[in-house]
């Protein structure tokens, strides 16, 4: 059975789930498979981050309490071992639902007439083999550099759960794309959104969080008043938090400061709900998207202002270690990209008065034409 629920990101499809209405007309929400039977309880709010999460742990539970009907060589098998394993239920959620997904369309697409990729076993499975299943997403890039990295992570467990030898995926590459994400705020962009979004506007401080923080959106929907410590914001970023916490300490600037103080939430985060409540990653990108759409620009997004301030600072002279500091990064790469580009526009602008007509050359006449002319 299919229920379909809305959630921050709009319409969500959840298997397996019912509603029940007792007879005091309450709504009670289930997990629930009939064959073997597996019921449990969702207690959370449908819709909500919460809820997510413990539709995924149900899942997991049924999964862990069914005996799998896959013969024990295939790749669907192997999948849904990983899918109960502990190393799968560490992920963060909203890595686990998009692995997930990507390994169950792998495993339900058909290979030849009669046969899918799940019911293939898995021992025999060469590069080729992982090439063919990236190549079928050719014509989307990183949808088929998904494929190829789900893959690879579910042979890299494999072989340290003792079910396999070898890792396919690993000498499969990605594809390169071209695509540059999203969009980055132009300044002219800021500006407008800023005009039609004053001070002490819930809107122009969410832009502040993420302009004067360069914190992802996971992360800005966490920040509040009680992580705010002598100037400084104190916090742990959202993202692998169960498996490699990182801490962060960032100065609250002047134009940060200015925003968090003409809209006060009176909340333990800064951006909530119209409810009063805290906001999910999804549900605030989506309500930070309306509020760009009202400025005329349509096409920005909150995480294209991340890579709005990275450029800023690249431009004002911050160095790839500034940069790394600044947004988290454990690489070289990505800083490296910001500053890069800063060096050459520099350098464009320093030496582009040389193709001008109008610079001044010292011309020298030969001294022997000089001397001829005085003979003259």
């Amino acid at each position: 059975m299919k229920v379909r629920m809305i959630d921050g990101s709009g319409t969500r499809v959840y298997r397996n789930v019912i509603e029940d209405t007792d007879i005091n007309g309450n709504v009670r929400v289930y997990f629930r498979i009939k064959k073997p039977y597996f019921k449990q309880r969702l207690r959370e709010k449908p819709g909500t981050e919460a809820f997510e999460i413990e539709y995924q742990k149900a899942r997991s539970m049924a999964i862990s309490a069914t005996p799998s009907k896959s013969p024990t060589s295939t790749l669907r098998w192997l999948c849904e071992r990983y899918f109960a394993s502990a190393d799968f239920k560490r992920l963060h959620q909203s890595t686990q639902t998009v692995r997930r997904g990507i390994l169950e369309s792998i495993c339900a697409e058909r290979f030849g007439k009669e046969i899918t990729h799940g019911d293939k076993k898995f021992a025999p499975m060469e590069v080729k083999h992982v090439w063919r299943i990236r190549d079928a997403k050719a014509a989307f890039p990183e949808a088929a550099n998904g494929r190829v990295k789900a893959l690879r992570q579910l042979f890299k467990w494999a072989i340290a759960a003792g079910h396999a030898t070898d890792n396919p995926a690993r000498e499969v590459p990605y594809f390169s794309s071209s695509s540059e994400g999203h969009h980055t705020w132009t300044e002219d962009e800021v500006q407008r959104f800023e005009d039609h979004h004053p001070l002490g506007t819930k809107a122009r401080l969410a832009i502040a969080l993420l302009l004067y923080t360069g914190v992802r959106r996971s992360d800005v929907v966490t920040l509040g008043p009680q992580m705010e410590r002598e100037g400084w914001l104190t916090f742990t970023e959202a993202k692998n938090r169960r498996n490699k916490p990182k801490a962060r300490e960032l100065p609250i600037l002047p134009e940060l400061r200015e925003a968090i103080d003409a809209a006060p939430s009176g909340h333990l985060s800064y951006l909530v709900t119209e409810f009063g409540k805290p906001f999910t990653a999804n549900g605030f990108g989506n309500w930070f998207k309306k509020r760009c759409r009202e400025a005329g620009i349509e096409h920005c997004s909150a995480h294209g202002l991340r890579k709005t301030g990275a450029t800023r600072a690249a431009n004002n002279g911050a160095t790839t270690k500034q940069l790394m500091a600044i947004f988290g990064w454990e690489t070289i790469k990505e800083a490296d990209h910001y500053t890069k580009r800063a060096d050459k526009k520099r350098l464009v602008e320093s030496g582009m008065h040389h193709l001008s007509l109008e610079r001044k050359m010292d011309i020298r006449v030969p001294l022997s034409k000089h001397k001829g002319s005085q003979n003259d």
